[in-house]
């Protein structure tokens, strides 16, 4: 039922706004917009979202082979469909733009992201892919499909800090990367959800990238007719908000 009038409340207020191409939530300053519609896309079943769906799609950690002996120069990426290259096509994605960026550094990327992946999801996962890239960095791409589905924040918290510790453990710096949560969801929630990041990093002492989709997540122009996923020609915006805290790692 909480998830049933999340749709409608929003589905009002898209087609409030649809004739002028944006969100009800629109403002100069605003983050709102793609992260109201991952709302709708995240409350539908994951398969529909699963790039193991799409034609052509790869299954996760494909966006680089490079596994072999050690990693004192790899980056793992785990994240969800902002970073699995979902609806563009494969190596329009920011992590295959960052590799292009990093290979002439030395560095390779593995990329573990998977559609719909939740910081659980993440959790479970990410012991066997350190074991298998022993990454010197990992970024770590999760926490709003957490907050989309409804799940206490409390266990967000908890499973972004595992991770970090169990990168640490592994000899792997980790690297947080942000998302937000429109006021819809009520102004305290948006508020707690939105410093969450922040707190982590600050009390974990890793970098944060504040949010992934810095400076056009109100443009409807730079996101794909299902005004959730960014477009191939916002790769690269994706990849400029990530690199100035990822290159000082590097």
């Amino acid at each position: 039922m909480k998830q049933q009038a999340l749709i409608l409340a929003m589905q009002r207020s898209i087609a409030a706004e649809a004739p002028a191409g944006r969100s009800a939530l629109h403002a100069p300053s605003t983050r709102r917009l793609v992260v109201q519609m991952l709302a709708l896309a995240a409350l539908w079943p994951e398969p529909v979202f699963s790039l193991e769906n799409s034609a052509g799609a790869r299954k996760p950690g494909a966006a680089n082979a490079a596994t072999g002996d050690g990693g004192a120069r790899r980056i793992l990426i785990l994240g969800d469909s902002l970073s699995a290259e979902y609806g563009i096509g494969r190596g329009e994605g920011w992590v295959k733009l960052l590799e292009q960026r990093a290979e002439p550094r030395g560095w390779s990327i593995a990329n573990a992201s998977i559609s719909g992946e939740t910081t659980a999801g993440g959790l479970t996962r990410l012991p066997a892919l350190l074991e298998k890239n022993r990454p010197a960095i990992t970024v770590i791409e999760l926490g709003a499909n957490d907050a989309l589905r409804g799940l206490p924040m409390a266990g967000t918290e908890s499973n972004l800090r595992r991770m970090i510790g169990m990168a640490r453990s592994s000899g792997s710096r980790a690297l947080l990367v942000g998302m937000m949560m429109p006021p819809n969801f009520g102004p305290a929630y948006a508020r707690q959800f939105n410093e969450m990041f922040g707190r982590v990093a600050t009390s974990e002492k890793v970098a944060l990238v504040p949010f992934l989709l810095e400076g056009f997540a109100d443009d409807l122009a730079w996101f794909q007719p299902d005004r959730v996923h960014p477009t191939a020609k916002a790769q690269p915006r994706m990849l400029d908000n990530v690199w100035p805290v990822l290159s000082e790692m590097l």
